[in-house]
């Protein structure tokens, strides 16, 4: 028993030692001045960051272009004047380099130093600059640059606003999305009206899994339905929210000027006007935001409640009476009222969640989405009934 004690108490002795060792080499790195890059990796077009900051009781003063110099590969780079400036950093203060928009010193890819000379002393700091993959470039050429400058010419169109221009891209990309989604509807409307034959199999094949597979798969072909229709829009419209939101929470970032088309010489961020009707699309939460949510939802459940309406008889959605096998049977085969209820229900509520939680942007690129597929629910719906 002692022994194992003495090994305990070594062992707790050489943890405290090893940390009160590592506290006073961190105090000690912090008891001087810090250059540091804010990434060692960036990709064109690189936003760089030096900083420096000031951990001595000491005030600095130092020129930012004499006292920094930055080395590609060996070569020097030299700064534009319009960086340079006196600065006197008090003790604890910091200063940021910012080359955010001076991105074009960074468009080749390489090794960089940077080397700051404040008195006597050198400190050195280094990073890359790369290349995107190449799945990052597709998404850049195919995605990101595309819509960028559809935003940036409908920004200079209606005047540097950004919600016009949101709305006007929203509207465009849902005509675009109009026959994938024609088909989702009709899919969706064909999958409720066999729902009495679904029923009739999964209660013939009960236990049975796989000819109760096969038997779904020859009734879904001989009635030209696609169970997994209304999934396709779903993964075509993903994308294109997922690269406004990238744009627009980097709209502000003049790197983004690196992907201008010829067309759009004369475009710049600081001309955008990112109020909408008094609102600031890039804000969230608060009262305003609440109200646009619940509202987003509401629609929403207006849009799901459509494509749920009732079929003409001869199609009605019926019912069958659950019997004591189906407790025991398979959570392979959802219940069709349940995910109809959830999607009723739940999904607005998410969306309404979701739409409260991001930018406010969101709910009009929302709102607008779904008010089309009301319509085009209608349209759908008409079609049916004839």
């Amino acid at each position: 028993m002692k022994k194992y004690l003495d090994i305990l108490i070594f062992t707790l002795l050489f943890f405290l030692l090893f940390s009160l060792f590592a506290w006073r080499n961190a105090e000690e790195a912090l008891n001087g001045i810090q250059f540091t890059s804010s990434q060692n990796k960036y990709t064109v077009p690189a936003g760089i960051e030096l900083t420096i900051k000031n951990n001595t009781s000491e005030i600095l003063i130092f020129d930012t272009c004499e006292s920094l110099n930055i080395r590609k590969d060996g070569s020097v780079i030299e700064l534009p004047e319009s960086l340079c400036s006196e600065v006197r950093l008090s003790s604890r203060e910091e200063f940021v380099y910012d080359f955010h928009k001076y991105y074009s010193l960074y468009q080749e890819p390489g090794n960089f130093i940077a080397e700051l000379e404040i008195g006597e002393k050198k400190f050195l700091t280094q990073f890359e600059v790369k290349y995107r993959g190449t799945i990052g470039k597709l998404f850049i050429g195919v995605f990101y640059a595309p819509m960028y400058n559809l935003l940036a010419y409908f920004i200079q169109f209606f005047g540097n606003s950004l919600g016009w221009a949101i709305v006007a891209v929203t509207i465009i990309m849902r005509i675009i999305l109009l026959f994938p989604q024609h088909k989702m509807m009709v899919s969706q409307r064909k999958l409720q009206a066999i729902q009495p034959k679904i029923k009739k199999i999964q209660e013939q094949y009960k236990g049975k899994q796989q000819e109760l597979w096969l038997a779904l798969m020859k009734l879904y072909k001989e009635e030209q339905v696609n169970p997994l229709g209304s999934c396709g829009f779903l993964l075509i419209q993903m994308p294109i929210i997922i690269v406004l939101y990238q744009i627009i929470i980097n709209i502000t970032s003049i790197r983004n000027e690196f992907y201008l088309y010829n067309f759009l010489p004369e475009f710049h961020i600081s001309q955008i006007n990112y109020s909408f009707f008094g609102i600031d699309l890039l804000q969230a939460w608060g009262i305003t935001w609440l109200v646009l949510a619940i509202s987003i939802g509401f629609i929403q459940f207006i849009q799901i409640k459509l494509s749920f309406a009732k079929l003409p008889k001869t199609e009605k959605w019926l019912v069958l009476e659950k019997k004591e096998w189906e407790k025991n049977y398979t959570s392979m085969m959802p219940d069709p009222e349940v995910m109809q209820k959830f999607m009723l229900y739940g999904l607005p509520v998410m969306v309404a969640v979701f739409t409260y939680i991001f930018i406010a942007w969101v709910a009009i690129y929302w709102g607008i989405s779904t008010i089309f597929a009301i319509l085009q629910q209608l349209f759908v719906n008409n079609i049916i009934k004839k």
